[in-house]
């Protein structure tokens, strides 16, 4: 049996994804689809580097040596091809804070930050919760999949109040990779008019079924200069729960503005496992990666044959990233609420409500499947069961 078939019982840990169903669905027999992490073990590697580190009594303040950096650096390399210097890369708690450090660090209270919905919701959270303003550039969806509005996304860049542009790259929830043509004419966009770009590519290691992942400040000099990159391996290896992300820009003036906060706010500390999980994910973890693609890749056509089999009219791209589906249950003619009541209390399956990542999700959910397939053989068929039974 693979190490992705194992079910892992997560109950009594504290897991958000648990613990939070009643609140949020009602019901705590839901099987939890919602939560963007893994039910899958760390790599061994990991797992190893932790216990070692646990053996030593003391867990006061640490720092991050240079091989911390490195790892990062030569991950970067081996990945993406992208030749990184240690003096480009900034330590954060997480890539959400990262967006929200930016939000503070490149505009003022009433200017205006662009999103691309349908979007991971803190995208919105991070420009209203600081008083910006939201400027949405929905994204278009057409045969081939959803596509960027460049003409209207021009028209919002080339507005003197709209400063900074928040790109999410892998796009949550919609998967898609952006590719170097389309990267390189919103950079181009983006740096003709003066807005800075900050690029969520914390889903960037998750590339499935041949796509390759093309970090934005890799597609010119011009475009880099311009470019906050927020990377982490928390979704990668299942880490999120260590808080270990980071920026990166070779533009030491951007790079400056978001460290002033970091250090500001006193987040720099970091915890003193981060820095072992990452390194041991980055520098021993490689194999395990590609074996856990694989096993996301058999999940989602699990998903994406039973659907086709059975629910034909529920639609469902294949992802080019992240172990995400975006489920497009429009042709129900349900509400967004009784599509919801459906989904959790019928079916009793925790998925994500599509509202929240805009008005586009409306008639949306979106589902982890980095679970046991066995457990996603079993959520699928229960919202089959439900939909014949029910309707």
């Amino acid at each position: 049996m693979s190490e992705f078939d194992k079910i892992i019982d997560r109950s009594g840990t504290r897991a958000i994804k648990l613990e939070y169903r009643e609140r949020l669905f009602g019901n705590n027999d839901v099987i939890p689809l919602w939560v963007a992490d893994m039910d899958f073990a760390a790599p061994p590697a990991v797992v190893k580097a932790l216990k070692e580190r646990m053996d030593h009594p003391l867990y006061g303040y640490s720092n991050r040596p240079e091989q911390f950096f490195k790892a990062i650096t030569a991950w970067l390399k081996r990945r993406f091809d992208w030749e990184v210097e240690h003096s480009w890369i900034e330590f954060s708690p997480g890539v959400v804070p990262n967006l929200g450090l930016a939000v503070q660090a490149f505009t003022q209270a009433g200017e205006g930050v662009i999103v691309q919905p349908p979007v991971y919701p803190p995208f919105f959270g991070v420009v209203r919760d600081f008083g910006r303003q939201l400027f949405e550039n929905p994204l278009k969806e057409s045969d081939e999949g959803y596509e960027v509005d460049f003409e209207h996304f021009e028209e919002l860049c080339s507005q003197p109040n709209n400063k900074l542009f928040l790109l999410c790259h892998p796009h949550n929830p919609v998967g898609r990779v952006w590719t170097p043509d389309e990267l390189r004419r919103m950079g181009e966009i983006c740096v003709k008019h003066g807005v800075i770009i900050v690029s969520d590519e914390i889903h960037c290691d998750l590339t499935l079924f041949g796509h390759l992942h093309r970090p934005m400040a890799t597609i010119s000099p011009e475009i880099a200069a311009n470019t906050l990159t927020c990377m982490a391996p928390s979704k990668t290896f299942n880490l999120a729960g260590f808080s270990t992300s980071y920026m990166i820009a070779s533009n030491s003036s951007l790079l400056q503005k978001c460290r002033e906060l970091v250090m500001g706010y006193h987040l720099h500390m970091g915890n003193v496992f981060g820095a072992p999980a990452l390194e041991a994910a980055y520098n021993e973890s490689e194999a395990w990666l590609e074996e856990l693609k694989v096993n996301l890749e058999g999940n989602i056509d699990l998903v994406i044959n039973c659907l086709k089999e059975n629910l034909p009219e529920v639609k469902v791209r294949r992802p080019e990233a992240t172990y995400l589906l975006w489920l497009d249950f429009r042709a129900w003619g349900m509400n967004q609420n009784d599509l919801k009541r459906f989904i959790y209390d019928k079916a009793a399956v925790g998925l994500n409500d599509g509202n929240t990542f805009g008005r586009e999700g409306r008639g949306f959910m979106r589902m982890n499947v980095a679970s046991p397939r066995s457990i996603i053989e079993k959520a699928i068929n229960r919202i089959i069961k439900a939909r014949k039974e029910f309707y």
